[in-house]
């Protein structure tokens, strides 16, 4: 699907016309924390305002996303259609209805294993305080976690909830969409080399000034190390795992990755990359494949012709979808 090698007489190129640069031209960078995690803009301008200014851009984004999608900020859309659209339909935005429906269309492509009603019974999990719903009480919900509960109308952008007690999260799709809108304000600012990560979630605009960037995946029980690392030129690429907000209780892993088969942490890996040509993307498929598990996950990214995978199984095992087999044969 990608390979370095197809960008060599570029990046010769861009190396070439580097020595010409004014002095005042630099890697500027920013981070700040949002969505529940650290968001990092790193961004190459021959003017340091302006490049200044295009990551606090990308920040002040960032927080726009975040009280519009946040389900733990009041009166964010989401928040407002949790508390409401079981008993009535919500006209939402357009860009909040866009984003439903994407959420929708990957719980078909996936048949259910991406599904945002996730919520009805993962927002009863407090990972912090080491908090989980009991066995009786996921039992007794379980029927809430279904996507084919939301109904989406829209000739007046509406949603509503099919039945009482169905909550919605967009934890799995927003922080990606939130890097693609980061990436586009670049764009329109004339920026040709960038990175915006948030979390697991990453995209690249352009390449490093002449070279690759180089993005290492986190070996999942060991964060001093990397499992490996890709060089990437304008790519996506997003890490899903059971490292990052979880709890440990009688040898048993309980992370933040919820099944909505059976409402409890999928517990078939360690962790799922999704290299790809968008962050919405790599982001709801890395979420997916977490929960499809490696045989069924490795199916369906082999199936697509646009993304790739790096899986690494409970036991540690590193496993890579045939477009990296075919890069390498090149």
């Amino acid at each position: 699907m990608w390979n370095i090698l197809n960008h060599l007489p570029l990046l010769i190129a861009v190396s070439c016309c580097a020595l010409f640069q004014p002095l005042h031209a630099a890697w500027i960078s920013g981070e700040e924390a949002i969505m529940g995690t650290k968001v990092n803009v790193q961004l190459w301008h021959l003017d340091k305002r302006e490049g200044e200014a295009a990551v606090q851009a990308v920040i002040e984004e960032f927080q726009r996303l975040d009280h519009k999608l946040s389900p733990y900020i009041e009166h964010s859309e989401l928040a407002i259609v949790n508390r409401v659209a079981a008993s009535k339909p919500v006209v939402i935005s357009e860009e909040f209805y866009r984003l439903l429906e994407a959420s929708l269309e990957y719980s078909k492509l996936t048949k259910g294993a991406f599904d945002i009603t996730f919520a009805s019974i993962g927002h009863r999990y407090d990972y912090r305080k080491g908090i989980k719903p009991n066995n009786s009480t996921i039992d007794r919900t379980l029927p809430l976690i279904d996507y084919r509960n939301i109904r989406l109308v829209a000739d007046n952008r509406t949603v509503s909830f099919e039945k009482p007690g169905v909550r919605i999260d967009l934890g799995g799709i927003a922080k990606g969409y939130a890097v693609d809108q980061g990436i586009e304000l670049l764009r329109q600012r004339g920026i040709e080399h960038a990175l915006i990560s948030a979390g697991g979630d990453s995209r690249l605009l352009g390449d490093h000034r002449g070279r690759p960037w180089h993005i290492g995946i986190q070996a999942p029980r060991d964060k001093a190390r990397m499992a490996a690392m890709l060089p990437l030129v304008d790519n996506a690429i997003s890490t899903s795992g059971d490292y990052e907000r979880f709890f440990e209780r009688d040898g048993i892993r309980y992370h933040h990755i919820i099944s909505p088969k059976t409402g409890r942490s999928a517990d078939t890996l360690q962790s799922v990359t999704i290299i790809g040509p968008n962050a919405t993307r790599t982001d709801a498929l890395s979420t997916s494949v977490f929960v499809l598990g490696a045989e069924k996950g490795m199916a369906l990214i082999n199936r697509l012709q646009d993304v790739d995978a790096v899986i690494i199984d409970k036991d540690g095992k590193m496993n890579t979808s045939d477009g990296f087999a075919d890069a390498d044969s090149q």
